[in-house]
Parts: C-alpha cells; sequence; structure tokens
C-alpha cells in the first residue's frame, strides 16, 4: 500500500483534530479548521453553517459527547485542492458514517463540507421505534 498523497495526510490529520475535544470547545481552533464557506448535514438530517457550528459547539451549555472513537478512515485527492475523506465514528455507542471535503487554501486544508449518516441498531430499527 502507497503513503497517502500530502493532501489526504493533511485532510485526515484535521480530522482527527476536529475529534479533539479541546479543538470542539475553542472557536479560534474551529476556525482556524472550517472553511468560511462550510456547510454539514448532521446524522439527524440538520443543515449547519460555519458560523452556527462554531457557536453551537463552543456554547458554555453544549452537549459533550464523550470521545469519539474514528475508525476506516480513508481519503482520495480528488484533484490539487480538493480531498475527500470518508470513516466511521462511535461515541457512546452512536455510529455513524462519515463523508467529508477538504479544500487547500493559502491558509492551509480546511473542512469544507461534511456529512454524517447514522447506522447500527438505532439507525435501522424504523420509525415506530423507541428512542
Amino acid at each position: 500500500m502507497s503513503e497517502p498523497s500530502p493532501g489526504v495526510a493533511a485532510a485526515v490529520e484535521g480530522e482527527l483534530r476536529l475529534l479533539d475535544p479541546v479543538v470542539r470547545a475553542c472557536a479560534e481552533l474551529l476556525s482556524q479548521v472550517l472553511h468560511p464557506e462550510y456547510r454539514e448535514i448532521d446524522s439527524a438530517g440538520r443543515v449547519w453553517d460555519r458560523a452556527t457550528m462554531i457557536a453551537s459547539l463552543t456554547a458554555e451549555n453544549a452537549p459533550r459527547p464523550g470521545p469519539l472513537t474514528a475508525s476506516r478512515m480513508c481519503g482520495v485527492q480528488l484533484d490539487d485542492e480538493c480531498v475527500h475523506l470518508t470513516y466511521d465514528t462511535e461515541t457512546k455507542g452512536h455510529l455513524a458514517h462519515r463523508s467529508s471535503l477538504w479544500r487547500l487554501t493559502g491558509t492551509g486544508w480546511v473542512l469544507y463540507f461534511h456529512q454524517a449518516t447514522p447506522f447500527g441498531d438505532i439507525a435501522n430499527a424504523g420509525p415506530d421505534a423507541d428512542g
């Protein structure tokens, strides 16, 4: 297996930084990693922009999900300025497939788009399930 491209390596490093609770709780650190035009579709189907995401994550009463564990992370460099990452996360029994687009800017690689899709027993339980 070959080494990942520098872009893929930078995107993986950035994605792992975003899983760090210290980074997730700091507006300054988040603003360094999220593109000005950042958008996210979370595992509940809500759409977020950069400002709303930073405000939500750094709010004094923001929920702290606990440790996020990432697995099966892989990336593809789509062109000189764009990387696509996919991986899975687990936190407190909640599983999600994740997909991220990273863009190269004048300040380095930043997260441009992210989507999470739940999977496992909770996601497959159907609309009549409890919870």
